[in-house]
């Protein structure tokens, strides 16, 4: 089984995918930790693909996060179900926060060791409004059509908790 967790920033990609990781016990990989190093150094782009080429040689997976530069296309091919968390900004927002509060000072299991949690203008921004620009949006539209047949698209909480639910 192969699965591609996508979608916006706080949405809780990384949380879905650990739970299905165990739930299928097959391995995860966050590409939050193939893009950072420590102390939030990227890292070397050909290192990083390695390492993604040498995960999807795996006969299951799970790949959580949207980094077209590392495999996207072939990611989305290669996965038997695309989940896309397309929760409103304002949500992925408040999760961010409640993460941040969570977690400060500390690294994330879905992110580099030395990657403390942050929240910063940039990200700010990024949660929403940058990240949901119009050709971020487009991309989406356009994966949820060509993958029609093999995406879940989750706009809500009570929508995962029954996708959640209806796993066997």
């Amino acid at each position: 089984m192969k699965i591609a967790v996508i979608g916006y920033s706080g949405s809780g990609k990384s949380t879905l995918s650990e739970y299905l990781g165990n739930k299928y016990n097959i391995p995860v990989l966050f590409l939050d930790t193939v893009q950072f190093l420590p102390g939030w150094r990227e890292r070397d782009f050909d290192e990083g693909k390695k390492i993604v080429l040498d995960f999807m040689n795996n006969d299951s997976w799970v790949i959580d996060g949207n980094y077209r530069k590392y495999y996207r296309d072939e990611r989305l091919e290669q996965a038997d179900e695309i989940i896309f968390m397309n929760f409103n900004r304002i949500t992925c927002f408040f999760r961010v926060y409640r993460r941040y509060r969570i977690y400060k000072g500390k690294s994330r299991m879905s992110m580099a060791e030395g990657c403390h949690e942050k929240l910063d203008y940039e990200f700010i921004k990024w949660i929403l409004r940058d990240g949901r620009k119009k050709g971020i949006r487009s991309k989406y539209k356009s994966i949820a059509e060509m993958y029609k047949d093999k995406i879940t698209i989750i706009k809500n909480q009570r929508q995962l908790d029954d996708y959640i639910n209806s796993i066997k």
